[in-house]
């Protein structure tokens, strides 16, 4: 019986995975599969900042380690051990400036299913479910192991790492 892989070993899958290839393609298939569904319910965003501060609001987001390494591996700049423990401890994300996401266009399903919106609560829920079956699905198909976790805990595992998280 083989060991589990090792964080490091997983993030650099993930990381790998992200980069190039077929996996990549699908999950930024799951992603504008996704943005369409939105796109039809048109639910109002109030750019408030509630949905990256997460103890304020009482939400946690969740979600896989795939989509953590699509965020990693496109910032600007590394994520920092230092910028992740102070927003954690500041209650929220580490991308949020002011009241805006710094990563809007690459921020995981969980960031792209939560609107502040009352009248999307029910379909958003489902939404989010749907999305993470098809990224899991991603993740069966290619071989690829799968895991799912808060979302600094997931970034965490990446700055934890010395494996390189990005190529900007």
């Amino acid at each position: 019986m083989t060991a589990p892989p090792t964080d490091k070993q997983l993030v650099s899958k993930w990381l790998g995975c992200v980069r190039v290839g077929a996996a990549l393609d699908a999950l930024e298939l799951v992603f504008i599969r996704v943005e369409g569904e939105i796109a039809s319910r048109n639910p109002i965003c109030t750019t408030s900042g509630r949905c990256c501060h997460f103890e304020k609001h009482g939400h946690r987001l969740y979600t896989t380690g795939l989509e953590t390494a699509y965020t990693i591996a496109r910032l600007d700049r590394p994520l920092t051990r230092q910028s992740l423990e102070a927003a954690t401890s500041r209650g929220g994300c580490p991308f949020q400036l002011d009241i805006l996401c710094s990563v809007h266009t690459i921020r995981p399903i969980g960031c792209r299913v939560y609107f502040c919106d009352p009248t999307a609560q029910t379909w958003m829920e489902d939404l989010a479910e749907r999305a993470h079956g098809w990224v899991r699905d991603i993740h069966e198909t290619h071989d690829i192991e799968y895991r799912y976790g808060e979302w600094r805990s997931m970034l965490g595992m990446f700055v934890s790492s010395d494996a390189p998280t990005h190529t900007a």
